[in-house]
């Protein structure tokens, strides 16, 4: 009879896994007797080998009894840390491509490059843990795991503080809020394991996670948490009366009008709403000997008015709308040094009884830096007046004519999109001078119910604000310059 080497069976580790020489090698290891069996099997054993023969088999902390290996509760510890690094994996992955692909400022590209460089480390852990929890063949695999807890920990910490701001339910909580609490228990399991200790220098990993750990969340508040403080926009509006021409086949005057517009600031945007509105001034002269406030509050809160006009020996006064129009399409974007110029006629009769002509030219926009509208959306005009319109739909004698604009939104941090309800850019226009631009989470309402701090925290946000310029003529100037 052949003399076969000592077998040894090693004690359980924390797992219940014991490990199997022969000879002096490890073979294998077991988590069972008839795992056990199994690889003496592979070694040329016969199957009905007396484990607790001493000259066969040797035993070290406990006998052919301990077993300390429960099957179900380490499958669903490995299920478990295997499904939360590849659930992770998929949404930073979702969250930090559109940013990585398609933002506009160089640190909004690097935020995305984060979360996508995070998803394949995630990726990377998720493999690792089927080796941690199972034959450890790899040295590496519980550190490996254990910077995919902290990675998760660290990217869903961040967006739990993102939601805290707004406080808003959104769909991806479902995802996130899981995975930051799976990742302070996978955390606990692994530190109490002391899984880094395969490594052969475990404080320099450590010192190194520490390190990107630091710099990645430096570097996702900066982009994210902080917005320094950005040049403001500048644009260069311009509208002129021209030289009027008097039409012989007509009792009126054609009077030209130039409408210009330049982007002359640094970041593209977007003209969220826009109007030009011409007007005649009437009023009644006076030399009673009035001081200028006492005219001011004849004229207050009349039509048309600026509230901030006041001239002495002039009062009552009154303007009606000549002409009104669009300038430019909303939704379409301008860029950085870009001009667009209109030109238009309108009519006014020779016997003008106005005394001036004014005209005015108004502009809201967005940044392009800060956030993405959906243009095709928002160019579908809605009529308040047609009952067709639905939510839009307002009765004629209370809300006149108008023209409601309304679109998607989107903030080119993808961060703040995943955190927070889907906003809406709304801009409302009507020939009679009504003027509505606004960013908001609300359902769209003629009679303005909303959160308005939202409303305003939302502008600030995107970057949204109005400019306009106008200019004011003579109306006798009008009639000389046609030779009426």
């Amino acid at each position: 009879m052949s003399i076969r080497p000592w077998v040894i069976v090693e004690p359980p580790d924390s797992r219940g896994l014991r490990r199997v020489t022969i000879g002096g090698e490890t073979v294998g290891s077991a988590w069972s007797p008839a795992e056990l069996r199994r690889i003496l099997g592979r070694r040329g054993y016969p199957e009905d080998l007396d484990l607790d023969d001493p000259a066969s088999v040797c035993w070290r902390g406990g006998d052919s009894g301990t077993w300390t290996d429960r099957a179900w509760k380490r499958r669903l510890i490995l299920s478990l840390m295997v499904a939360g690094p590849l659930v992770s994996m998929v949404f930073n992955a979702v969250i930090g491509w559109p940013d990585a692909s398609g933002a506009l400022t160089f640190a909004q590209r690097i935020t995305g490059l984060l979360f996508v460089l995070s998803g394949v480390v995630l990726g990377i852990a998720a493999i690792a843990a089927l080796d941690h929890w199972g034959r450890r063949q790899f040295k590496a695999s519980g550190a490996i795991v254990l910077l995919g807890a902290i990675i998760v920990l660290a990217t869903d910490g961040l967006l739990l503080l993102l939601w805290f701001e707004e406080r808003e339910y959104t769909r991806s909580m479902l995802v996130y809020v899981p995975a930051f609490c799976w990742s302070l228990w996978a955390l606990c399991l692994l530190v109490h394991q002391k899984s880094w200790k395969g490594l052969p220098q475990p404080k320099k990993f450590a010192a190194g996670v520490v390190a990107t750990v630091l710099l990645t969340a430096v570097s996702l508040a900066y982009s994210t948490m902080y917005q320094p403080a950005a040049a403001p926009m500048h644009f260069t509006l311009k509208a002129e009366f021209g030289k009027a021409w008097k039409d012989d086949n007509v009792d009126f005057v054609h009077v030209p009008l130039t409408l210009y517009m330049k982007n002359t600031g640094g970041i593209p945007v977007y003209i969220i709403n826009d109007v030009y509105t011409v007007r005649g001034r009437t009023a009644v002269y006076s030399y009673a000997e009035e001081d200028v406030v006492t005219e001011w509050e004849k004229s207050f809160g009349r039509p048309g008015m600026s509230d901030g006009e006041a001239e002495l020996y002039v009062g009552r006064l009154e303007y009606t709308t000549i002409s009104a129009g669009r300038f430019y399409d909303s939704g379409n974007s301008l860029d950085v040094g870009q001009e667009y110029t209109m030109k238009r006629v309108f009519q006014v009769p020779r016997a003008l009884r106005y005394d001036t002509v004014s005209v005015e030219l108004k502009i809201s926009y967005m940044r392009r830096d800060r956030g993405r509208v959906d243009v095709e959306e928002f160019r579908s005009p809605h009529r308040s007046w047609k009952e067709t319109e639905g939510t839009y739909y307002c009765e004629p004698a209370a809300c006149g004519e108008q023209l409601v604009y309304r679109g998607r939104v989107r903030h080119n941090n993808n961060l703040i999109n995943v955190t927070r309800k889907p906003r809406y850019v709304t801009a409302v226009w009507s020939p009679t001078g009504r003027f509505v631009s606004s960013i908001s989470s609300f359902p769209f309402n003629y009679y303005g119910v909303g959160d308005y701090g939202e409303q305003r925290r939302e502008l600030e946000r995107y970057g949204a604000a109005t400019a306009r310029a106008d200019s004011e003529i003579p109306a006798a100037e009008l009639l000389r310059s046609a030779g009426v």
